[in-house]
């Protein structure tokens, strides 16, 4: 495992527009070839938070799902993010990943966000999902799941951890953005992991308004950058031989209690 560098695309999404919304994230981040190991877009970067899904969704084979593949090869890094995915009948605000090689992992949102009716149209996922990348173990969880300790709990076999690196892609919204810090460097600390939210600037069409604080955080809850609530991208590199020093010297795990969750 060696350090990974991870660039977070904070910026507004343009409400229900996804070929603007690629565009404007191609442009954005089409001068970072070789620089990069994984880019993280917001939660539903290519519409916005919606919960029109019959009108916005695609399928695994849609032209976003495509454009994520493309983007991924043309900058030979991988890609990350959510959309709204229609698989079988049911609709799922979904986390891909896309390498050069293509799709490596997938993710559906397991908490739906019921004050928002997320929890109507959308239907919660069952499982979580890790993929490696460059030797780090990787878990994706998407905005709500953040409140949710349990289903983020890094599990243990022996002194192998289930992930390195827990990352959330969300549309939190700015009344709320101090739980966001909050429970970022929670889950960090809790986990003996790192922890990474992107987040989304401006206002939905539903005139709720987002003020970013994207942000990477460290295994004892120490901010690796500065939070903003401007339009940048940020790119932090994340240290394998730190954390596999932490937890050698601080193996809270051990003592962890022992529980299961049920679909």
């Amino acid at each position: 495992m060696q350090d990974l560098k991870i660039t977070l695309v904070q910026t507004e999404i343009f409400w229900q527009q996804p070929e603007t919304n690629m565009s404007h994230l191609e442009e954005k981040v089409s001068g970072l070839a070789g620089k990069t190991d994984l880019i993280l877009f917001p939660e539903m970067f290519n519409t916005g938070f919606t919960m029109d899904a019959i009108s916005w969704h695609e399928t695994m084979d849609g032209p976003t799902v495509e454009w994520m593949s493309q983007l991924a090869k043309k900058l030979d890094t991988a890609i990350g993010g959510s959309l709204i995915i229609k698989e079988d009948d049911n609709f799922y605000n979904r986390f891909l990943a896309f390498t050069p090689e293509g799709l490596v992992s997938q993710y559906d949102k397991r908490h739906l966000f019921r004050m928002a009716n997320e929890h109507i149209p959308f239907s919660s996922g069952t499982r979580n999902a890790v993929f490696k990348l460059r030797g780090w173990k990787i878990q994706p969880q998407i905005c709500y799941d953040l409140r949710f300790p349990t289903f983020s709990r890094n599990v243990w076999e022996g002194h192998n951890a289930a992930y390195d690196l827990l990352i959330y892609v969300a549309n939190w919204p700015k009344p709320r953005v101090q739980a966001w810090d909050t429970l970022l460097k929670a889950r960090a600390v809790e986990n003996l992991s790192y922890c990474i939210g992107v987040n989304r600037i401006g206002k939905d069409g539903e005139g709720i308004e987002y003020n970013g604080h994207s942000q990477a955080v460290d295994f004892l809850g120490h901010p690796l950058n500065e939070v903003t609530d401007e339009d940048t991208i940020l790119t932090i590199t994340v240290s394998a031989h730190d954390l596999k020093k932490y937890r050698e010297k601080f193996p809270a795990y051990l003592d962890a209690d022992s529980f299961s969750i049920t679909p």
